[in-house]
């Protein structure tokens, strides 16, 4: 038998994990399955990537996928300050980080806003389902108001929206998709990984034990009834010229990523412009009040300088920049030492 490989001749067995522990029909598991197909297709070294995480049923996920790559399991809400941490000490390495509701939204808040706002170079994927999937099914702070799990009453609070607050912050690449619509979120997931900047997808993933009820707003029946799609997605990687993809049949227009390749854009019946901030706003005030989701690129901006730019850091990756030259010399220590001091 063939065994198939990618660009790069590996075959997709080196992008695969461990075994899922999820609960049997966890969107969280579709979720894993499409990140080891784009890091395969777009041809990503196993060993050049780091997936990071911080605690809860998403975060367990990154042991299901890439198990050759690096990975860092970090404390509750504290994942962006980690990879802050290691992108800044290692440019070269590609990062995915994969979080939930409660890590982001709730404890780790400060932290995402931060890693947004300097544009950390890497990819987020938020596993969204409202609620708390590890420790019995509470409601997050992303539970839309209305919703009702499958015990309890109905959510009474104002949900976070982090797309929305993404958003506000400047962040290069904002989209949201529903791990039911895995052609979406393959397109979506691809471009990410081939994003310069911040990437947040956020994933509508319904809880299967909790939340995947008729009376949820987030269950896998309310969702693929009442998603809003705004365009069908086609991602040509760099290595693919742009004729001998099939052309879609409604109007399109291409967006052209930072590594050459290619998000094809094709209206659906929405003529929503993803590079227009207060589109994007509009569009999930207009969703949220009718009580849908509405999934996509809501925003892109690959204009604005990476947090590892903005630091002006060398070429080389810290840490393999030899001692002599990190260690600065005692007459350098001396003069800045004089400038605190006001002698200088």
């Amino acid at each position: 038998m063939t065994i198939k490989l990618n660009v790069i001749d590996l075959p997709k067995d080196d992008y695969t994990g461990g075994k899922s522990t999820l609960c049997p029909g966890c969107g969280h598991d579709q979720i894993s399955n499409v990140i080891i197909n784009a890091a395969w297709d777009n041809g990503l070294r196993p060993e050049k990537l780091a997936k990071m995480s911080g605690i809860g049923c998403s975060s367990k996920t990154p042991a299901y996928f890439l198990g050759k790559s690096h990975g860092f399991n970090t404390v509750h809400g504290r994942m962006p300050a980690v990879t802050t941490g290691a992108a800044m000490g290692n440019r070269d390495l590609t990062f995915l980080a994969v979080s939930g509701d409660g890590d982001s939204a709730s404890i780790g808040i400060g932290q995402f806003i931060h890693a947004v706002r300097r544009n950390l170079d890497m990819v987020y994927v938020l596993e969204n389902n409202g609620v708390y999937g590890l420790t019995k099914g509470q409601y997050s702070a992303t539970a839309v108001k209305g919703s009702k799990k499958k015990k309890g009453p109905a959510n009474e609070h104002q949900p976070i929206d982090l797309c929305k607050l993404a958003i506000n912050l400047g962040c290069t690449f904002v989209a949201r998709s529903f791990s039911g619509s895995k052609k979406q979120l393959t397109a979506l997931m691809k471009a990410a990984m081939s994003h310069k900047g911040f990437a947040l997808i956020d994933v509508i993933s319904p809880c299967v034990t909790f939340n995947n009820n008729d009376e949820s707003l987030r269950s896998y029946t309310y969702v693929k009834d009442n998603d809003v799609e705004l365009h069908a997605y086609d991602y040509i990687p760099t290595q693919t010229p742009i004729e001998s993809a099939a052309a879609p049949e409604g109007e399109y227009h291409d967006i052209t990523l930072f590594d050459g390749s290619v998000l094809r854009l094709e209206t659906i019946g929405s003529d929503h412009d993803p590079s227009d901030a207060m589109a994007a706003l509009n569009a999930l005030h207009k969703a949220e009040s009718e009580d849908k989701h509405v999934t996509g690129l809501l925003y892109f901006d690959p204009t604005k300088a990476t947090a590892t730019e903005d630091q002006c850091l060398v070429a080389t990756p810290l840490s393999e920049v030899d001692d002599e030259i990190m260690r600065p010399s005692a007459a350098s220590l001396q003069t800045l030492n004089d400038r605190f001091r006001g002698k200088a």
